[in-house]
């Protein structure tokens, strides 16, 4: 079925609908109505206009393109699978929550609280805003993605970031099997807990970085405004900048050009540090 030009806002608009095509659409109005989609399968929406809440929970098979969902569009969608999305605006909070295989493009999210619990997500060319953003969520692709905010990737397991930029804080807290290459990542304490991150060929800012790491490993990067870098933690880094300062790694190697500062007030502290070619321990 396809649906043109029609504006629907009462409860539960198409709830239940099957193999359906909106084109044009609004779901808005005085009636205030939610949950649109509810419990719908093989959805294909183009330049919709979504601004009441709840309208995509447990959809199967969704396509949304050039669409937008408002600030007013709360919770869209949640407990769905084989999602995609492109060239669309995500502008509610908790837009995005216990999905399965989703595919984001050349899109647009200020959403706090997005993509929590979600397991398979590729995201390429977009940008987002947000706090707590991907939290608990697995299977993570993606690329030339730039983010701005707080608390980004906790928690989150099997991940790799191609060609990002992300300016946040308390970054891939307790992260698992990570892989960061090519990519900017500013922001302070980064990556502390984390087991099995890699960080090949990036740029970092930011104080106190990579705290607490269990298998952490940095391949070619460079090391910006970064001081208390690696306290405690297991780690193997070939850093081409200088280091503002080290404390206390626990084990492993660091190989840098420079360091400001190294303290070293830990007897468990047993990781080498070499600078210029030389080990200080």
């Amino acid at each position: 079925m396809i649906i043109e030009n029609k504006t629907f806002d009462n409860e539960r608009a198409l709830y239940g609908s099957h193999d359906l095509i909106l084109k044009n659409c609004a779901f808005d109005g005085p009636a205030d109505g939610e949950s649109a989609l509810k419990e719908c399968s093989n959805i294909d929406v183009s330049h919709i206009f979504f601004n009441l809440r709840y309208p995509c929970w447990h959809v199967h098979g969704l396509s949304i393109t050039s669409s937008e969902m408002t600030e007013m569009c709360r919770a869209a969608l949640w407990y769905s699978d084989h999602i995609r999305i492109k060239d669309s605006k995500l502008h509610g909070i908790k837009a995005l929550r216990e999905c399965r295989d989703v595919e984001i493009s050349g899109s647009d999210i200020i959403s706090p609280e997005f993509g929590w619990s979600v397991t398979g997500i590729r995201m390429s060319k977009s940008k987002a805003q947000s706090e707590y953003f991907m939290m608990r969520s697995e299977h993570i692709e993606f690329k030339e993605v730039e983010f701005s905010g707080k608390y980004s990737f906790q928690y989150i397991k099997d991940a790799v970031f191609d060609n990002c930029r992300f300016d946040t804080k308390d970054a891939f807290w307790h992260a698992e099997h990570v892989l960061v290459r090519d990519s900017v990542v500013k922001g302070e304490y980064l990556a502390w807990y984390s087991k099995d991150v890699v960080f090949e060929n990036c740029k970092i800012i930011g104080t106190q970085p990579f705290c607490y790491c269990e298998g952490l490993r940095l391949i070619n990067c460079e090391m910006l405004e970064t001081d208390l870098s690696f306290e405690k933690s297991e780690v193997e880094a070939d850093i081409t900048t200088e280091v503002l300062s080290i404390k206390n790694p626990a084990s492993g190697i660091i190989r840098v050009p420079a360091v400001r500062k190294i303290i070293l007030d830990d007897p468990n502290a047993k990781g080498r540090i070499e600078v210029n070619g030389k080990f200080v321990k």
